[in-house]
């Protein structure tokens, strides 16, 4: 029977930073607030809508694992 090795966590400076995850956060929101001003999308920008949104869901997921991992601040309560 094989046991599960444990992975060990990855350098900080390999990981990008909390600054830069909640830059690129904030670039993919305002992309997004263009398209909702809009009074009709294309079938384009539709797909962009969809594709931001999982991009900026992802960038949301992957920064409160940091914070989870001691690598981000804990946010305000």
């Amino acid at each position: 029977m094989q046991t599960a090795k444990m992975s060990a966590l990855p350098e900080p400076s390999l990981l990008p930073s909390m600054h830069q995850l909640e830059l690129e956060h904030g670039l993919y929101a305002r992309r997004l607030d263009c398209l909702r001003e809009r009074p009709y999308l294309t079938e384009t920008e539709k797909v962009e809508e969809v594709r931001l949104k999982k991009l900026k869901l992802h960038l949301k997921d992957e920064m409160e694992r940091m914070r989870r991992m001691g690598f981000g601040p804990t946010p305000s309560l």
